[in-house]
């Protein structure tokens, strides 16, 4: 047997909810759903409308092995209300990569799409990976929202120095996915 399959998997038994929003940068959050279910976690999947404009939902889904959710309306059949039902399932809530639109409507407590609508809902942990322009990023509201959500609990793995889609090598690049790991390891204990 390989050294992998004896090691403790320190994600065992716990549930991320990838909650994925419009940025040239969820093309990583592909790699993080595999090590997030390589380190033991059962990831469901739910998506912007921005999201699926870069990457489509059967990607996460092939990924994942579960339905990705993007629509609050869907009728699956169940009878289930889709925001609660997913918000109570989660142990966490991942959302990677966090864009300023999507932090900006978390910190106003909108609830305008499933995404919002499930981390309004739920009482699992928040962990916050932004990732966007630099201007964007180091704008006072950008700054403010994410300090507002701070407060409340929300934890944020910063953005790091990096090459962006605009040209500029500066800080707002979407940090590593073996820093995103630990920092959810480490929530998760």
């Amino acid at each position: 047997m390989s050294p992998q399959k004896n090691k403790a998997k320190p994600l065992n038994r716990k549930t991320i909810l990838l909650a994925l929003s419009g940025s040239i940068a969820l093309y990583k959050s592909c790699d993080l759903l595999r090590n997030l279910k390589e380190a033991g976690a059962e990831v469901h999947c739910v998506m912007t409308a921005g999201a699926q404009k870069f990457i489509s939902a059967l990607t996460f889904q092939a990924l994942s092995g579960h339905p990705v959710h993007t629509d609050p309306f869907d009728q699956n059949g169940d009878w289930a209300v889709l925001h609660t039902t997913l918000a109570d399932k989660a142990d966490l809530i991942l959302v990677s990569p966090a864009s300023a639109n999507l932090i900006a409507r978390m910190a106003g407590g909108m609830a305008n799409d499933l995404v919002t609508s499930v981390v309004l809902a739920s009482r699992a942990k928040v962990l916050l990976v932004p990732a966007m322009n630099d201007h964007m990023y180091t704008h006072p509201i950008t700054q403010d929202n994410l300090k507002r959500l701070k407060q409340i609990g929300y934890q944020v793995v910063e953005p790091i120095e990096g090459e962006l889609v605009c040209g500029r090598h500066s800080v707002g690049h979407i940090a590593e996915n073996e820093t995103i790991i630990k920092k959810v390891i480490t929530v998760l204990k």
